[in-house]
């Protein structure tokens, strides 16, 4: 429509060249559209005008200016190299409302003559019915963007009321921002801790180059709108003064915005949206719905979080039945038998028939401890020593992983692991796990990950496997290297490798000290 206005002036007033700027915040221009300028010569030229020299002068005085030469007003600064060449010039501002939204400009009157009064007069006109279109337009464009929102917005609340997954929702939300404001790149950050954030989605332009990303509060673009609580919008984000750290990744972007995610008090995240260099910025009316929905995000993330508590209360109270089961039931008639057995050997002659019987009692010794390891793990939520077991640790480190890995890695374990294992070998055993996932968020662009912590025959093996991309050949490995250490100081060791079929695979091997026989 704005290029429709500048086409119908440029006829009205016999102009071979035209020009409509508007006036962003910083009462600079904010967008430039030009007529009568070739793709060539518009390349040519170079950068659009930002508001500088006769321009400026309509921007700080916003009434009619009419000039014979251009080059001869005091606030010109002449024209730039490979610029066609202009002389009779004539602006007047665009009012909507009482705010000065831009200025038409027009240059180069047909037939070599000046603009006359009668021009001015027309243009003026003219200049007034633009108002009245570009007003009605913005009210159009806020009622169709209103309308959208409340699209996505019901979308997002039915996906929340059956109990949808957090990943699902927040992949949503992103996919829906990116359609209505019709971003190119739109990425989603959590925070990690007090000082970081993590990239939990990336969708669109580049995206793997904003994937898995630990980016700082302080010198990135979403840490600063998580610090302000409010809606940042950066006008090429290529050059944001706030961005001063993280990899080179905004290459060809240029107009982005970063809303935080917000419920209650508590800020749970943040979207940030971005186009594509030379495309239109955001605007108010555009970003201002931006806030609630991202908020719907917030909403998705604490009930996600409630209802993960609930069933985890749930699995609780069901652990703690099964536990007391096993307690009063299995292992007293296992405790039974045995000492029924026991009581039996002394009335065996037969050397062989005591050597099995002896066995028998062996391995119901050793599946009541099973048992009793088992109840341990059950009972995690007690006080008391059951509670600090390695099986409750390592689920609990697996558990906060996953909310950096974007999904919950699947975990096996197998054997006593909270009664045989040594406090120093199970504190080795978690460091391993927490530094191996978080190598698997940063790096791996992985979306899967299988963990095992095995007991057997007095050796504990823990195995860290994802589908990602696998170990790099040139990468830096100190972290890794740190790991071996820690296997090579109790006496063991550490392979990682990249399986046939792709990912990644490692593999921390350690054997326990020797023990007395604990067996009554």
């Amino acid at each position: 429509m704005l290029h429709r206005i500048v086409e119908a002036a440029t006829v009205l007033v016999d102009a071979e060249y035209g020009a409509l700027g508007v006036i962003g915040d910083d009462t600079r221009l904010s967008r430039f559209l030009t007529v009568g300028i070739s793709e060539e010569e518009a390349k040519a030229v170079g950068h659009l005008p930002a508001g500088h020299g006769i321009l400026g002068e309509l921007i700080r005085h916003p009434t009619p200016l009419r000039l014979t030469e251009l080059g001869e007003h005091p606030s010109s600064y002449g024209l730039p190299p490979n610029h066609p060449p202009m002389h009779s010039f004539l602006g007047v501002p665009i009012r909507v409302r009482d705010e000065v939204f831009g200025n038409l400009y027009l240059t180069e009157k047909r037939g070599g003559g000046e603009f006359d009064a009668e021009d001015e007069t027309v243009l003026s006109t003219l200049a007034v019915a633009a108002g009245v279109a570009i007003e009605n337009a913005r009210l159009y464009e806020e009622a169709r963007y209103r309308q959208r929102w409340l699209e996505a917005n019901g979308e997002i609340v039915a996906g929340l009321l059956p109990g949808a997954g957090e990943t699902d929702v927040l992949e949503m939300i992103v996919d829906h921002a990116v359609r209505i404001l019709s971003a190119d790149l739109g990425v989603l950050a959590l925070p990690l801790d007090d000082d970081n954030l993590s990239v939990a989605l990336a969708i669109g332009v580049d995206a793997d180059a904003h994937r898995s990303l630990v980016l700082p509060r302080h010198g990135s673009f979403v840490g600063a709108a998580l610090t302000n609580r409010s809606p940042l919008i950066s006008l090429d984000v290529a050059h944001d003064p706030r961005i001063t750290t993280g990899p080179p990744r905004w290459t060809g972007l240029g107009p982005a915005v970063a809303v935080p995610m917000i419920t209650g008090e508590q800020v749970r995240g943040v979207l940030l949206l971005a186009r594509l260099q030379g495309r239109e910025p955001f605007t108010e009316p555009e970003t201002a719905p931006l806030l609630t929905f991202a908020g719907q995000g917030a909403l998705a993330m604490e009930m996600a979080d409630q209802r993960h508590g609930a069933e985890q209360l749930a699995l609780l109270k069901d652990h703690e039945r099964i536990a007391r089961d096993l307690h009063d039931l299995a292992i007293q008639r296992l405790f039974a038998t045995g000492m029924t057995l026991q009581s039996v050997l002394r009335f065996v002659d037969h050397p062989e028939a005591g050597e099995r019987l002896s066995r028998a009692v062996d391995d119901l010794d050793e599946t009541i401890k099973i048992i009793r390891s088992t109840i341990f793990g059950l009972r995690a939520h007690d006080s008391g020593p059951a509670a600090h077991g390695l099986r409750v640790r390592t689920v609990t480190a697996v558990e906060q992983a996953a909310r950096t890995l974007g999904f919950t890695p699947s975990l096996r374990m197998e054997g006593l692991l909270d009664t045989e294992v040594p406090a120093e070998t199970g504190e080795h055993a978690l460091a391993v796990i927490g530094e191996a996932l978080s190598n698997t968020a940063r790096h791996a662009h992985a979306s899967a990950a299988d963990v095992t912590l095995i007991l057997r025959d007095r050796r504990l093996t823990l195995t860290v496997e994802d589908n990602g991309v696998g170990f790099p050949g040139d990468g830096r490995r100190s972290g890794l290297n740190n790991l071996a250490k820690r296997a090579e100081s109790m006496g063991g060791e550490m392979t990682v490798e990249t399986p046939g079929e792709g990912g990644a695979r490692l593999v921390w091997r350690v054997p326990l000290p020797q023990r007395q026989d604990l067996r009554p």
